[in-house]
């Protein structure tokens, strides 16, 4: 859908806010300008035989941001990228990096060892694996 927008402001057929006009000039070079954009880390979920392994690209966060619950089968992932303050004499014209806190919850499979959650952060990515109980790991479904 996102490839079409273009193509549908130019025939008119999508209205944009006048203040967005200087946005539009970085449209077709894919710099579209982000306007009170609240930043949230991406995630990954893979599965494997022995574990649940969750990924979140959490870049220019150190490991005391960041804070991990799970409770009732929820894993949450809540922190905050604190914007660092320069005193400058710089005229920005663009700024896309965005900071703030942010707050990421997903439901946890049935079958996971809550005992045996562990979490690592290396390189601007944060690691959580879920290892899955003995029964889980061995479970066979049979074909009727």
């Amino acid at each position: 859908m996102n490839a079409y927008l273009p193509e549908l402001r130019r025939q008119g057929l999508l209205a944009r806010p006048a203040w967005d006009l200087f946005d539009r000039m970085f449209e077709d070079f894919g710099l579209g300008l982000a306007k009170d954009k609240e930043w949230v880390p991406s995630l990954d979920v893979a599965e494997n035989e022995g574990e649940y392994v969750v990924t979140a690209e959490i870049p220019g966060l150190a490991k005391e941001d960041i804070d991990i619950s799970l409770s009732e089968g929820l894993l949450t992932i809540k922190g905050e990228k604190k914007q660092e303050k320069k005193e400058e004499t710089d005229t920005y014209h663009v700024v896309e990096r965005s900071y703030g806190s942010f707050s990421r919850s997903l439901r946890v499979p049935n079958g996971v060892d809550l005992g045996g959650v562990k979490a690592e952060t290396a390189d601007g990515v944060l690691k959580i694996v879920l290892p899955k109980t003995e029964e889980e790991k061995t479970r066979k479904i049979e074909i009727n």
